[in-house]
């Protein structure tokens, strides 16, 4: 469980004797903030302000907690952190009126997003995994420019292609295909895990087709139309371009949220095309549990997952699924378990202390990408 205590305002924080004391105060801002002990985050603020609030992400949770005055410019609040727990969040300072989202400006570690940046808190225990940086002994694969005209969509649509360091037209190679491919490369450090994972021998040298896509939230919802682009106009025009295997296994499709849906929905409307599927915090909203629609933007979603659950068929051969304790998703990922594997599919289904964000997914990229895609080695360093 994850609880905040509202600066104080519940059980006695294991820190509040501490914060009496004004040295110990003055020592902790001048070091790095937050600070965890024992599953317990501490914040602090330094600033003029009429409130401080501490806003983050984290299902079943208040979204914004309040911190308690230490000083005329002096604030802290704190939240319980279990170990190994990632959190993203923003200081919500409200001074005169105006109401500011800040990042804590004690506090070095950030995350991005295409929305801007977030300041990051670090249960202990958790470390940013060493294959999501760059190794001087990886050689790094090449990104090529792939335009493809699209009739499904009615225009030219840029594909982005990785190509494994050592790359031959001798031999063929298993296809991946991303979608929001760019925000993985820029948010996810894409590139620098298949050049880790690939020189580790932890997964199969592989092509790498990374979309973007202009309007996601109506291609990426069940559209029949980026169904049709991936299976009839992207796969024929990479295998164009690149040798490439052609049995289902060794191709799949990766998404993230709203990708996760599009991976699913094309393959379920292809089946026997796309044998691998890795699906991170799929918006797999449906009408029998809880409040799961969210407005028109997910009708098309919603129909499509409560098709899905009714008549999977046989989309794919294995799945690898992951979501965030932290997430409001995480009961209706749970809920798709089960449909995975009464419809005859290998799953693999991993629960993370984190929540809907960017560096999430990245943390995810090994055990995915390892399942579905294994080099020879990938057992050892399990």
């Amino acid at each position: 469980g994850l609880d905040d205590r509202g600066g104080g305002a519940g059980p006695m924080s294991r820190f509040e004797e501490r914060l009496s004391d004004r040295a110990w105060v003055e020592a902790r801002l001048a070091g790095e903030l937050p600070l965890v002990e024992e599953g317990e985050a501490l914040f602090l603020y330094r600033g003029a302000a009429d409130a401080v609030a501490l806003r983050h992400w984290i299902h079943a949770l208040p979204s914004t907690i309040p911190f308690r005055r230490l000083g005329p410019d002096l604030w802290w609040a704190t939240l319980d952190l279990p170990p190994g727990s990632r959190i993203e969040y923003k200081l919500e300072v409200v001074r005169g009126g105006e109401r500011l989202l800040l990042r804590d400006p004690c506090n070095p570690h950030q995350a991005r997003d295409p929305f801007g940046a977030n300041s990051v808190v670090q249960g202990e225990g958790y470390e940013r995994p060493a294959w999501t940086l760059p190794d001087g002994d990886a050689r790094e694969g090449e990104l090529r420019t792939l335009p493809i005209e699209s009739r499904a969509f009615g225009g030219r649509r840029e594909v982005e292609l990785y190509l494994p360091a050592r790359f031959r037209r001798t031999r063929r190679y298993p296809l991946l295909v991303v979608h929001d491919g760019e925000d993985f490369l820029r948010f996810a450090e894409l590139r620098t895990v298949l050049d880790n994972l690939i020189h580790r021998l932890e997964i199969e040298p592989m092509v790498v087709a990374l979309t973007q896509s202009p309007d996601r939230l109506v291609e990426y919802g069940d559209d029949p139309r980026q169904a049709t682009f991936l299976a009839e106009e992207l796969l024929p025009a990479v295998a164009a371009e690149v040798p490439l295997r052609g049995e289902p296994a060794a191709r799949g499709l990766l998404g993230a949220s709203f990708g996760a849906i599009a991976s699913l929905a094309a393959a379920w409307r292809r089946p026997g095309t796309w044998g691998r599927l890795a699906l991170l915090s799929g918006s797999f909203a449906f009408t029998d549990i809880g409040e799961s629609t969210g407005g028109p933007v997910w009708d098309s979603v919603v129909r499509f997952v409560n098709a899905f659950r009714k008549e999977p068929g046989h989309p794919t051969e294995r799945i690898y699924q992951a979501c965030g304790m932290y997430e409001g998703l995480i009961m209706e990922n749970r809920a798709m378990l089960p449909v995975f594997e009464r419809a005859g599919i290998e799953v693999t289904f991993e629960e993370v202390r984190d929540g809907h964000n960017w560096e999430n997914w990245r943390d995810r990229l090994r055990s995915g990408l390892s399942r579905l895609f294994p080099g020879p080695l990938w057992m050892v360093y399990e």
